[in-house]
């Protein structure tokens, strides 16, 4: 209980700091743009993103460009995004690469002394539809944690789950884990 409570005290300093500046953003800046790139830590369901017990390294990589606006969601700090992901399979994977483009939302959860913590949601469109999930339509759920580094620069560690919400009797849903890099001007 002792660590609940400590918990919900810094989420709430995190929030109320974070109303004055979006930490995903410098001062002023109204734009950002991010390169990321990750590995695969296999097939599998959301919950598999925060347990890194349960990886397994699959041969695909992943890039994906994104530009982004900051805004509000609930008085917490957000972005919006347009994202361009590449996957790219090899080996046994064979046959599972992508291209998507989709939109994305982001909330800063926690935000301390230049580090943030959060999570975002987005629909994408994929060119292809393969055995691990049987619809160009995918659904993007991201955890990240980021350090501003300077007042235009961010590195962020994030995992990353593609899947279709179950539309469709094949989902094993793609997972990614790795480090992006954001310049906002």
């Amino acid at each position: 209980m002792k660590y609940l409570n400590s918990f919900i005290v810094l989420s709430v300093i995190g929030a109320t700091g974070a109303a004055a500046a979006n930490p995903m953003f410098g001062a002023d800046h109204r734009n950002a743009i991010s390169l990321y790139a990750g590995q695969s830590t296999g097939p599998g369901s959301l919950f598999k993103l925060i347990d890194p017990f349960q990886w397994d390294i699959t041969p695909m990589t992943m890039g994906m460009f994104q530009y982004s606006q900051p805004m509000t969601l609930f008085r917490l700090p957000a972005r919006q995004n347009i994202n361009v992901v590449q996957n790219v399979a090899y080996g046994h994977a064979r046959g599972l690469s992508f291209l998507g483009v989709g939109v994305s939302w982001d909330v800063a959860l926690i935000d301390w002394c230049g580090w943030y913590l959060g999570g975002g949601i987005g629909p994408y469109m994929r060119d292809s539809h393969d055995r691990y999930v049987a619809s160009r339509l995918v659904f993007g759920e991201k955890f990240f944690v980021g350090y501003q580094i300077h007042d235009a620069l961010r590195a962020e560690f994030f995992t990353l789950h593609f899947s279709n919400g179950d539309f469709t009797e094949i989902n094993r849903g793609f997972n990614f884990t790795g480090l992006g890099v954001s310049v906002s001007f």
